[in-house]
Formats: structure tokens, C-alpha cells, sequence
């Protein structure tokens, strides 16, 4: 077996996260890496089921793993439940992670595959910290999440401490409580308390569970040898300058997708993918048809729920603008429930949408018709968005969403955020807004100008590129010496 070496990749087990990592895996296989990629069970059958059972056979020198996420077992095709995910995986997922270190190192004496040089594992992966030291190897905690949401959770403990959260009860949701600014809060000028990462439900338990994943998860990632950040020093450099004197080194080496998407085309690597659901191709067909920047696109990702009457009001909101639409609508979107669209709706929109249960996004984004996003505002669809020069409208739901909202709307200019008490007259003027408005024509703009420089970031003497070059000559190459 050559000498290449060898990073072991772990991803927490959701959508978003296995999208991020799965293209930072191919970046380091394309700079001469091995990689071992370690997904949980539940979700490898869930890959296999939408992509065929063929699909992550991988290459001779990109394999898959799987480790239990220590969930009771099920056979559902939908996203986990996120406090049970967290607090499961924390507990559980560490022995058989270090069982699986200890066989690749067996199989490395026999010669199967080179031995395991470093480790790459995802900011809510941190319990592979302790396997990495026990093992005697450098680790990278990799955050898929922007710098600026990363420095919201570092300040959860601050606000637990000053009794800003958790809340009191659901009045506070209503009060106007969440509209207190925290102008004293390092890095993060001009937020609300509702644009933070947090969890902002008074429900105590799950609420509990998922405070504490987070300050735990902070506090051990400061221990890394590495952190590396999906975003690029130019758009979030007020939040890293605060990051960098309390965690270890700093990469930022995003946007991942645009360093993935200069590589030379690799038929066999490109078809392993990470998307659970499976991609329906005819929204690229029926985008063909349509004229340019005249499309809404709408997708709010792969863990926001929202209730039946929610789905009507965007819905009609939509119908109402008049604008063709392509909406992703996945099977699990509706809280407890199934989608039921109503037949006037659907009559009323016959000749101007589709709707799928998943696409693939970055062609939909990058698609000549694509004229605005409707989104939750994840990290991924944040960037994918502003990387394809498209500006959004803002419906975040929870955690990471919500300060990346604030700052697309507010610090980028690129987004007209939609009040969360969802209704259609809201959607209907601000897609309306987003598509031919002035304020739609000055974030077209704006969003061209972050596209650019994201752009030159990622190309060979960009700050990306040259903070990746820097990340694996001074971290992950490191680990050969061991």
C-alpha cells in the first residue's frame, strides 16, 4: 500500500453537515489524501436507499465506515430528532469510533490501506478528540457552520450566566423580548437576542439538552490542534479576529464548493454523493424553459418543519406574486403531518411550478433562470446562494439559521428577511421585492460583489487557497511523522 496520507472524516449525521464534509473529502482526495469517510448507520442506509447500492462503493483509495449513532433502531426516511441526536452520539459514539481507529490500524500492518496519518472530525463530532490523543493524532475540528454562528454558541454560556436564556415560558417568544439587542457581545455587533444560534424553545428538556451539546462542544473544541471554518476571511473577518485568541489556529478555507468545483472532473468520485433524498432531475429540464433570473427557488432545507397552515401561507404568498416557482418539499417538511397542497392552489399555479422532494441545489442556484432563493438560511444554502449571485429571502427557522439571516439582511446586503409569524401578503411583497424591486436590483448587485470576491478567495494565491495549502503542510501532514 503507498505511503499517501491518510485522514479519517467524520461528519455529525445530518444533511447539511454530511454535504459540507463530504466536499472537503474530495478536496483533500484530489490533493493526494486517502480518505475514510465515517458515517452512522442509519444514515449510511439512508444514502444507499436514495443513491442506489452501488453508491458509496468509493474508490481504492476513498472508503466508507460506519459507526451506530446509538439511537434505537429505525427504518424511516427522515431526518433524526436533533436534542436525541446530539445528546446519542456525545454518549455513545466514541468506543466504536476508537474500535474503528484500532482496525484501521490492524489493516494498515497488513498492508490494506495506508495508516491513518490524521483526523478531520465536525464541530459536533468533538468526543474524537479523546480517540485522537489516545491514539497520539492530530486533529482538525471542521466547522460546516458560519464563524459568526460558531462565535454565537461560544457565547452561550455568557447569556445562561447573565439568565438572558433559557426563557422563562412562550410569552417571551411574543413579548418582544427577542428583539433586546446585546450591543455588548464581542465580534457581534448590532444583534438581537433572536439572531443568535441558540435554541430559543421554553420547552425545558429538549431545550437542556441541546445547551449543554453546545457549551460542551465549544469548550472541547479549543483542545483541536486546527479549526477550519467553511468561509472565507473577507466576509466574516470581525468574528474570526475574536475567535483567534481563544481556539487553536484558524483555517478558513471556504467556500468549499467553489475550491471543489476547480478541480478536474472525476466520474467515479463525483457520483458518490451525500444527499438522503433522492434528487429529482427533472427541475433542471423545466428550468431550461423558463427565462432568465425569473425563477423563485424554494427550499428550506433538511431539518426545518413548520406547521400545515405555514405551508399554506407561502403557498399562496407564491401564487400571489405571479412569478414561476420551483418549491422542494420534502416528505417530512410539515410538523406531525403530511402535505396536503389544496387543489385551488394547484390549479392557480399549474403553468408556473414544480415541486419536488429534493434537487440538487447548486445547479438550481447556478441555473440562468434561478432569480431568487427562498430559504432557511442554512450555512450551505447561505453560500451556495451568494456564490451563484442569487439574493435570498429569509425564513430561518432555528440555531445557525438565525444569525445568518441577520447578517445576509443585514451586514451583506444580500437578503430581505420574512417575519417569522409567516403570511402570505408578507411572501408575496417580498418576493415580489426580491425579483424586480429596488431593494431586489441593490442585493443583485450586492451579491455579484460577494460572488467575485468569494471567487477570487478559492482560486491558487486567494487567502482560501492559501490557508488550505497552509492547513495540510502545517496540520494534517504533520500526522506522518507519528
Amino acid at each position: 500500500m503507498d505511503s499517501k496520507p491518510h485522514v479519517v472524516i467524520t461528519p455529525f449525521p445530518a444533511q447539511s453537515h454530511l454535504i459540507s464534509l463530504m466536499k472537503l473529502a474530495k478536496v483533500l482526495h484530489s490533493r493526494g489524501f486517502y480518505v475514510t469517510y465515517v458515517n452512522t448507520e442509519y444514515n449510511h442506509r439512508r444514502l444507499l436507499d436514495s443513491r442506489g447500492p452501488q453508491a458509496l462503493n468509493g474508490l481504492s483509495d476513498f472508503h466508507f465506515e460506519t459507526i451506530p449513532d446509538g439511537l434505537p433502531p429505525s427504518d424511516a426516511n427522515a431526518t433524526q430528532h436533533l436534542p436525541s441526536l446530539c445528546e446519542s452520539t456525545a454518549k455513545n459514539c466514541l468506543l466504536p469510533f476508537t474500535k474503528l481507529l484500532v482496525r484501521l490500524h490492524e489493516n494498515a500492518s497488513n498492508g490494506l490501506v495506508p495508516p491513518v496519518t490524521c483526523l478531520i472530525s465536525d464541530v459536533a463530532m468533538t468526543f474524537t478528540l479523546k480517540a485522537a490523543r489516545e491514539i497520539g493524532l492530530p486533529i482538525a475540528i471542521y466547522s460546516p457552520i458560519s464563524a459568526t454562528s460558531f462565535l454565537g454558541f461560544c457565547h452561550v454560556r455568557t447569556l445562561l450566566d447573565k439568565g438572558i436564556i433559557p426563557l422563562k415560558d412562550a410569552s417571551y417568544l411574543t413579548n418582544g423580548y427577542l428583539d433586546t439587542e446585546l450591543d455588548w457581545l464581542s465580534g457581534m455587533k448590532n444583534v438581537r437576542l433572536r439572531d443568535l444560534p441558540i435554541f430559543l424553545s421554553p420547552t425545558p428538556d429538549s431545550n437542556d439538552t441541546l445547551l449543554n451539546f453546545i457549551i460542551n462542544e465549544v469548550q472541547t473544541a479549543q483542545t483541536a490542534d486546527a479549526i477550519i471554518f467553511n468561509t472565507f476571511s473577507e466576509l466574516e473577518s470581525e468574528a474570526l479576529d475574536t475567535l483567534s485568541p481563544i481556539f487553536p489556529p484558524l483555517y478558513t478555507i471556504g467556500p468549499v464548493h467553489m475550491l471543489l468545483n476547480q478541480i478536474p472532473q472525476n466520474q467515479v468520485l463525483d457520483s458518490i454523493g451525500s444527499n438522503m433524498w433522492k434528487e429529482e432531475t427533472h427541475c433542471i429540464q423545466w428550468l431550461e424553459s423558463k427565462k432568465p433570473k425569473s425563477v423563485v427557488y424554494v427550499n428550506f432545507g433538511s431539518i426545518t418543519t413548520m406547521s400545515a397552515e405555514q405551508v399554506h401561507e407561502f403557498a399562496w404568498g407564491l401564487a400571489n406574486s405571479k412569478k414561476p416557482f420551483l418549491w422542494i418539499i420534502r416528505p417530512d417538511l410539515v410538523d406531525g403531518g403530511s402535505i396536503i397542497l389544496s387543489p385551488k392552489f394547484l390549479c392557480a399555479t399549474k403553468d408556473r411550478r414544480v415541486i419536488a422532494s429534493w434537487c440538487e441545489q447548486e445547479k438550481v442556484l447556478n441555473h440562468p433562470s434561478t432569480g431568487g432563493f427562498l430559504t432557511h438560511c442554512g450555512w450551505n444554502s447561505t453560500l451556495e446562494s451568494m456564490c451563484s449571485g442569487v439574493p435570498m429571502a429569509c425564513w430561518p427557522f432555528f440555531g445557525d439559521q438565525q444569525p445568518n439571516c441577520r447578517y445576509a439582511c443585514v451586514e451583506w446586503e444580500i437578503g430581505i428577511e420574512i417575519d417569522n409569524n409567516v403570511k402570505r401578503e408578507m411572501v408575496e411583497r417580498v418576493i415580489n421585492e426580491l425579483m424586480e424591486g429596488v431593494k431586489g436590483k441593490e442585493m443583485r448587485h450586492k451579491v455579484l460583489q460577494w460572488k467575485k470576491i468569494a471567487k477570487e478567495a478559492t482560486v491558487p494565491h486567494g487567502s482560501s487557497y492559501v490557508n488550505l495549502e497552509k492547513f495540510i503542510n502545517e496540520v494534517l501532514i504533520k500526522g506522518k511523522n507519528y
